[in-house]
């Protein structure tokens, strides 16, 4: 299973309004560069943007936008749930791929939520599917 790891920059993002988790369009962003490769580590402090992500072609993958389960609060804990997303290859490959970043592509600058690693590199054939889980809560917020 990936090892899902919030980006530091969303945290100060959500404190100054850029982000409404139950409204805004969440997508998955894929790379198989890793974070501290980039020529701005998106994961350090100041770089949560998707520009300083290095991303694959998307030519032949179906569509990555997120669909958002439920956004609520309860006593103070506040949870975002996400819909499990498919993705598909269609008409070639797509990847390889390794890195799989949340990032919101409703805020100016798409920032990014969070980052998902696999472990290793993953490559989809012709007709390949490849399903991001997203468990049973995304983000919880207390």
């Amino acid at each position: 299973m990936a090892t899902f790891t919030k980006i530091n920059d969303f945290v100060e993002a959500v404190a100054e309004k850029k982000h409404n988790l139950g409204s805004d369009t969440l997508t998955v962003a894929l790379s198989n560069t890793a974070p501290a490769s980039e020529t701005s580590n998106p994961t350090a402090d100041g770089n949560g943007v998707l520009a300083n992500v290095t991303q694959i072609s998307y030519t032949k993958c179906s569509a990555r936008a997120i669909t958002t389960s439920s956004s609520s609060q309860t006593s103070g804990t506040y949870s975002l749930v996400l819909t499990d997303l498919t993705l598909t290859a269609s008409g070639g490959t797509v990847g390889p791929f390794r890195y799989a970043y949340i990032y919101n592509d409703t805020a100016t600058n798409d920032e990014l939520i969070g980052i998902y690693d696999y472990g290793s590199s993953i490559t989809l054939a012709d007709g390949e599917t490849f399903l991001l889980d997203f468990a049973a809560t995304t983000i919880t917020l207390a």
